[in-house]
This record gives structure tokens, sequence and C-alpha cells, in this order.
């Protein structure tokens, strides 16, 4: 009875101890470790968070990055102008034949020629200006098609029987966007005079080669780029904006998933599947927590969350400097609302859900040790009274 009340008592003290194997911290470490003792003080690692009914609210509240906040939604002008790389074409014609951009009277007969000349499409130039004929290089960078036009006709007044002119964009390079990446087929779209939309520029490109749910529209325009996921732009008419000249959307695959690990039935990297995944769902594709092994007083979500979010939950958070802060949920599954609040608590793509190990389980690993290295000593001795 000695014996066993001895082992017991050297099973409780070595449970304590970091010699022992285990798959991560105990909640106790956890809890505890959320600030450091330093030469200045308490230095501050990560903020702990309890899982409750106005956290989940201010969560699901959070601000998202939104190419509608980010960029409008105004829609381009009606006439687009004339770019730099554009292929431009012209065509004249005259009021009678035998000017300059018409055909000579037929020999003999009342009929004319063609009155009509037509100019091959040139690319304009670094300068913004296109060479017509007998008018010189004219700047069209800039300007509507039918300003254009005027401006050409003024200058072959006097010089052409009453010209008239049409100019043509062959291939509006300057109006169009660049889509890349996941795209079926990357290229730059032309954009229309009615205005296009993102999904519209994307389907014109082929639509998308991967899952809607695991695809990211990263949209670039003037210095600034901001990345959403396709299913909000699909779910939210508001986000599908207008999109303008020069702007690139590159479609980028990022499977969303979360790591489980500790005392869970399955330890492993495990992917969302669809949209809106809860804690709930989590704990259950990664077979739950393990009976023989799991704190269900300590089950947390280890993210790093924006300075902005943290600011809500945490207004006196020193860690609120940088841009993205650690931030570890904590849910006690032992409270019968934590299985309300995990059916609304949302994870987030890259989120670690973590089980630490039930205290007992420490002391069991202990006792199991001390019960392999005991058995032998005690056959040796029964086998040495034996003998004697």
């Amino acid at each position: 009875m000695r014996v066993t009340a001895t082992l017991l008592l050297t099973a409780l003290a070595v449970s304590g101890c970091s010699v022992l194997p285990t798959s991560g911290p105990t909640a106790r470490a956890i809890d505890g470790g959320a600030d450091i003792a330093t030469a200045e003080g308490l230095f501050a690692r990560y903020e702990i968070v309890d899982i409750d009914p106005a956290i989940v609210e201010a969560l699901r509240t959070r601000p998202l990055d939104s190419l509608l906040v980010t960029f409008g939604d105004n829609r381009p002008a009606a006439e687009p102008l004339i770019g730099v790389g554009d292929a431009v074409a012209v065509q004249v014609w005259e009021a009678g034949s035998g000017g300059l951009f018409s055909g000579p009277l037929v020999a003999d007969r009342f009929s004319a020629g063609s009155k009509s000349a037509f100019i091959p499409e040139q690319i304009v130039g670094p300068d913004g200006a296109i060479s017509v004929p007998y008018a010189g290089r004219i700047k069209v960078a800039g300007r509507r098609t039918q300003d254009v036009q005027t401006l050409i006709e003024s200058e072959l007044a006097g010089k052409a029987i009453q010209p008239q002119v049409l100019v043509t964009v062959t291939k509006p390079v300057s109006q169009s966007v660049t889509v890349t990446g996941e795209s079926a087929a990357g290229m730059r779209v032309p954009l229309t005079g009615r205005g296009d939309r993102l999904l519209d520029v994307i389907a014109l490109a082929g639509g998308v080669r991967t899952s809607v749910s695991e695809t990211f529209v990263r949209l670039s325009r003037g210095g600034r780029t901001v990345t959403v996921p396709m299913s909000t732009i699909v779910a939210n008419p508001r986000e599908n904006i207008f999109v303008r000249a020069n702007d690139t959307l590159t479609l980028v695959r990022d499977p969303q998933t979360f790591l489980a690990v500790g005392a869970v039935g399955n330890t492993t990297e495990v992917p969302f599947g669809a949209e809106g995944l809860t804690m709930a769902q989590a704990l259950a594709r990664a077979s739950g927590l393990s009976d023989a092994r799991a704190n269900p007083e300590g089950v947390y979500i280890f993210r790093y969350e924006p300075a902005g979010v943290v600011r809500r939950l945490r207004p006196n958070s020193p860690l609120l400097s940088s841009p993205q802060v650690p931030v570890v949920y904590r849910v006690n599954m032992r409270d019968p609302q934590s299985l309300f609040l995990t059916q609304t608590f949302r994870m987030r793509n890259r989120d670690l859900l973590y089980v630490s190990n039930a205290p007992f389980s420490e002391v069991a690993k202990v006792l199991s040790v001390i019960s392999t290295v005991a058995s032998p000593v005690g056959s040796a001795a029964s086998i040495y009274r034996v003998t004697q």
C-alpha cells in the first residue's frame, strides 16, 4: 500500500515535468504564457480571448477586404478615349472623283471612280499620334474617335474634295483589362462602351479553372491591390464592380484549410470543402475530441487577426502596434453553451485548432512508464524469493 502511494505521488510530481512526451502545450501553459517576464517587465506575446456571444458577433461583423469600398463602383466613360498602343484605321471619302483620295473618272463614261481610300491600321506611337497622308502627324491619344475625325477633316480641308473621315479603333489595347492566373485563357480583354463588370471580364477570358470556393480575385489598379474570395463576388452583387482600363485581374487558387492538432481524433490539415465553416464543423472533421486524452476546458483557435479587429476585442492591447496580432480564442467545452457558440464561430483560412491534453492523461503516461520499469524489477524479486 505504501509503495502504491509512493508511486502515485511520484507520478503526480513527474507529470508536471517537461520530460514527458506530449502533442503540445498544456492549457495551463497556454493561459499563463500570454505574458512573459523580462528584465524590463512583462512582455505580451499574444492575446487570449474567451469565446462568448459578444465575441462571436464582433467577429461576424469584422470588416473584410472589399473591392467596392476600396475602388468604388463608378461606371467608366461611355465613349472611351484612344490611347498609346491602340491600332487605328482611317477611311477618307471625297465628294467627287479625281481628288486626293478618290479614283479618276472613267474615260468616255459618266460613271465616277471610287470616292474613298482606306488607310491601313496604325499603332498609336509613344508620341500619341498617327500619320495621315496630306495631313501629317495627327495627335489622337486622349481623344475620342469623333474628335479625331473632325481634326483630320479640318487638316484636309482645301486639299481634298469636301473630305469625310471615319476613324476606327481596331485593337483597343489601352482600353482593355489583363486577366491572368487561374483563368481558362489568360488574355487582354477589350472593354466595351456599355461598361464591363468583373464577372463579365472573367467570363470573356474563359472563366476559372478551379472551384469557386478555392478561387480568389486579386484586382490591381492605380498602385493598389485588393484580394477577395470569388465566392464573395458571386454572393454579393455589389462586389461585382465595374473594371477600368489597364486593370489587372489575377485569379489565385488558394484552398481554404485549417490545422487540427493535439488531443483530437485526427491530427491533420483539413480542407474547408465549403464556404462558412464553423468551429463545430471543424471539430467534427477532426473526428472530435479524444475521450482518452482531451481536456474539454482547453480547446483553442490560434489565429493572426488584423489590428483593427483586435482593437474592437481588446482596445487596450499592447500588441496593437503590429498590423497582424496573434490571438488565441479559448472555449470551455464543459459548458453546454459552448455547443451553441461553436456553431456560430466561423473558422478562417490557416486557423490552427488545438486541443490540450487532460491533466490525468499526463499522470497516466507516468504510471505507464513506472509500470514498465517496475514490472521487471518485481518479476526479478519474485524469482529471487522462489529460489531462496
